[in-house]
């Protein structure tokens, strides 16, 4: 019975914690990182400043927890859209996928803009955002090495890891853009474009 009551708890903090990154995102994507309160995180989610300080020490764990869920969701898209073809690596067809599922949303790129400003001065944070982004080029490097032998990536990117900075860096592009235009499909197409030219060398038909 007592392990039943604890499930209980931990199932309960849980979805506290899940109600209150919500509502962090509502509010930081309004109103930016700079100028959300902890009170308007809690009225946004239902609590209090307990249940809040029960969960996070303070803003900036908050911010770092969200920015960690959407990056490990983005890590697990693209080593979805590249784990289809097995030990080969039909990378036309990876590129299509990839840039259909990529999350490509303009409220979480608000945020996760803010956390890069916020990195660029605090070097603690910034270590750990290069962790992340470290984590991301990864996923994308370990499946390109797997396929070697099977698919070939023009010469002038060197090899996966080569390959996976140049994807990582034409995402942060089309989401910079996106953050202009608002344009989700332009975004898409032009995601589709940049990598096709990256990982196969020619332009899509």
């Amino acid at each position: 019975m007592a392990d039943t009551g604890t499930g209980r708890i931990t199932a309960r903090r849980l979805r506290t914690r899940a109600h209150l990154l919500d509502a962090a995102f509502t509010v930081f994507a309004a109103k930016g990182f700079g100028h959300a309160s902890i009170e308007e995180i809690c009225e946004a989610a239902g609590y209090t400043r307990g249940a809040f300080y029960s969960n996070f020490a303070g803003l900036d764990e908050l911010f770092f927890a969200l920015y960690a869920q959407r990056a490990d969701l983005i890590a697990e898209q693209v080593t979805g859209a590249l784990a289809s073809d097995g030990p080969d690596l039909d990378v036309a067809a990876a590129v299509d996928r990839v840039s259909e599922v990529l999350l490509l949303d303009r409220d979480w790129l608000l945020v996760k803009t803010d956390f890069l400003v916020h990195a660029a001065r605090d070097p603690r944070v910034a270590h750990t955002l290069l962790d992340h982004r470290a984590r991301l080029r990864r996923a994308v490097a370990d499946r390109l090495e797997r396929a070697r032998g099977h698919t070939a990536l023009p010469a002038v990117l060197g090899d996966a890891e080569g390959a996976a900075h140049a994807v990582v860096a034409a995402y942060d592009g089309v989401t910079a853009q996106l953050l202009l235009d608002r344009d989700v499909e332009r975004a898409r197409a032009w995601l589709r474009q940049l990598l096709t030219a990256l990982l196969i060398g020619r332009s899509p038909r």
